[in-house]
């Protein structure tokens, strides 16, 4: 059982990963990025931005800070966006756009306690159950042939 509902639930997950990301992996497009460090507007520290330029004109500057990912100043990196909202792009990485610690996080909390609800219920039934599953076995199994 156990490994049956660890089977499922990667299944699930990974089935929802590719269609829930933000910008859409299937529509959006990449292009190379560069960090740079400046001062966030919010709260004036220095954070690391993915700036990348659009048809040769056009810059876009998105951050490039997230949980245990460091960034050095000058790295190249990739960005994907959408055409319609290139200043809501994320840079492509697995740690940050495909998997969030968020979701991560969501996804082990929620299958542990799902996990010991479902092995409380198999481990502890209820006592009308068991005994209607007596019943059951001491039932006569009558084999009926296949053909009549």
């Amino acid at each position: 059982m156990n490994k049956a509902l660890c089977f499922i639930f990667i299944v699930v997950f990974g089935l929802y990963i590719p269609f829930s990301r933000s910008p859409d992996y299937f529509d959006g497009l990449k292009t190379p990025a560069t960090i740079h460090f400046r001062a966030d507007s919010a709260s004036r520290q220095q954070k690391p931005f993915a700036d990348f330029t659009l048809n040769g004109q056009t810059e876009y500057s998105v951050p490039a800070s997230y949980v245990f990912r460091s960034c050095h100043e000058g790295d190249k990196v990739e960005v994907i966006y959408e055409n319609a909202r290139p200043q809501e792009g994320r840079i492509y990485s697995w740690w940050g756009y495909w998997i969030t610690w968020k979701e991560l996080l969501f996804c082990l909390i929620g299958y542990t306690l799902l996990f010991q609800a479902a092995k409380s219920i198999v481990n502890a039934p209820a006592p009308e159950a068991m005994q209607e599953l007596q019943e059951y076995e001491k039932k006569p199994k009558i084999r009926k042939s296949r053909y009549k």
